[in-house]
């Protein structure tokens, strides 16, 4: 573990114990200026300004789209988006590109990506995001279970053409050594020219790191990573020494709804991420932006509930996310009342409470951290948000943005100086010191 010049104590999840205290190093300063927490829309919506159904998203510091669109400030490369990506369609019982990395040409994706990467961000660009969506295997053999097993059986059908004369169990291990090789250098490959071609991105895959905290319909569920996952995203440190950004997903299975169970599914989610962004041997630690939906994943009706969006919105910012993207797809809202529903829910809901959230964390930043940090929970397991007090403060909107307007309490301070501490940015130093405002605050956000 790298040297950490900052003493800012927290508590965080390790290897082997419950939670043990160590120092924060600094992290990179938000890439939107003053905002340690941001919102970003990324979710088609053409369909409802076709019908002309207002779309409120004025609480969002971007606002973009998955669909194939240069110049946004969040550019997601889907399979078929970046190179030549070596998968399987089972349902087609068809294989694409070689079908296994091994079998793959890295020479030609690597050509094929370079244009793809020129097309959607353009050179002079301004800082944003580049999400690498590739699900179809994992680089770590063991995590390929389920429908991802076809990977280890056509690697070892690969494997023993090469060596057919190997026990099964020589030929099993050829076969991983040779997959996971060949992943990892598609992935390191694709990534570092990534950041090479356009540096001002943030660049990494979605959902890595994962949990595989599933299980939350067994007793006794704690939502905790397992030692044996934390391991293998230790493996991975060449991942996340290559990569600029973290994403992870924390969308939520509408049988969590309004469960505390959610609240843990996502916390440990999100913290397993804040402890892989540590990994890598740098000077300050990447960001983390965690994929979110307003809807409950695998249906398009039922959106995520007050206390749902504080348990995974409101989860994230006091963890220490330097952001949420809200992801949809495009059988989400193509159609009159889908688009009505989102209308309805954004104005009476989500921006509210996005708004909410947004402006605690830069208050919270202003008046403990001098503004030269965002504000981390002591104790990642406690039930403590960055939340404004409703009877101090009043969330408007005005000037097409949201604004909140008030002052907080004495009460308000002390409770956020108790539970929570400062991550610093790098290049500058702070600590947790409450700066008392005698004025009316007006955050807009």
């Amino acid at each position: 573990m790298m040297a950490l010049p900052f003493l800012s104590y927290v508590t965080l999840c390790i290897i082997g114990s419950t939670t043990t205290i160590f120092a924060l190093p600094p992290t990179e300063p938000p890439l939107i200026h003053d905002h340690p927490f941001v919102a970003i829309w990324n979710a088609p919506t053409d369909q409802c300004q076709l019908l002309d159904i207002p779309l409120d998203t004025a609480a969002f510091q971007a606002v973009t789209t998955p669909a194939a669109v240069s110049g946004q400030f969040l550019t997601i490369f889907y399979e078929d988006r970046l190179g030549l990506y070596p998968k399987v369609d089972i349902s087609k019982r068809k294989r694409y590109r070689g079908g296994v990395p091994q079998n793959g040409n890295l020479t030609e994706h690597l050509a094929k990506a370079r244009g793809q990467i020129h097309h959607f961000i353009s050179q002079d660009s301004s800082p944003g995001l580049a999400v690498i969506d590739w699900e179809s295997w994992r680089p770590l053999w063991d995590q390929n279970w389920g429908s991802k097993r076809i990977y280890q059986k056509l690697s070892i059908t690969h494997a023993l053409q090469i060596a057919p004369f190997l026990s099964s169990k020589k030929v099993s291990n050829l076969a991983k050594n040779q997959f996971q090789q060949a992943g990892q250098r598609f992935m390191e490959k694709t990534i570092s020219l990534g950041i090479g071609e356009r540096p001002s991105r943030r660049w990494g895959f979605y959902l890595f790191p994962d949990c595989f905290n599933y299980g939350w319909d067994k007793p006794g569920y704690t939502g905790k990573c397992s030692t044996k996952t934390q391991k293998q995203n230790n493996q991975m440190v060449w991942l996340w020494e290559r990569s600029t950004a973290l994403f992870p997903s924390i969308y939520l299975h509408q049988t969590l709804r309004n469960s505390p169970k959610a609240m843990l599914y996502v916390r440990n989610r999100v913290q397993e991420a804040l402890r892989v962004a540590m990994l890598p041997k740098r000077l300050y630690t990447m960001p983390v932006y965690v994929y979110s939906r307003p809807l409950y994943r695998d249906q398009t009706e039922k959106f995520l509930s007050q206390a749902d969006l504080v348990s995974t919105i409101g989860e994230s910012a006091a963890l220490g996310a330097s952001g949420v993207v809200m992801w949809g797809g495009t059988k989400d809202y193509n159609n009159k009342a889908a688009c009505q529903s989102l209308s309805e829910y954004l104005t009476s809901t989500f921006n509210p409470y996005i708004a909410n959230v947004t402006a605690a964390a830069m208050l919270c930043s202003q008046v403990l951290c001098q503004g030269k940090g965002r504000c981390i929970r002591k104790n990642y397991d406690s039930g403590h948000y960055l939340h404004l007090n409703p009877v101090n403060f009043s969330i408007l909107r005005a000037e097409r943005k949201y604004v909140a307007i008030g002052r907080p309490s004495a009460a308000d301070m002390d409770a956020w100086a108790e539970n929570f501490t400062c991550q610093c940015y790098a290049g500058g130093s702070c600590s947790p010191r409450l700066l008392h405002p005698t004025t009316i605050k007006l955050i807009w956000v």
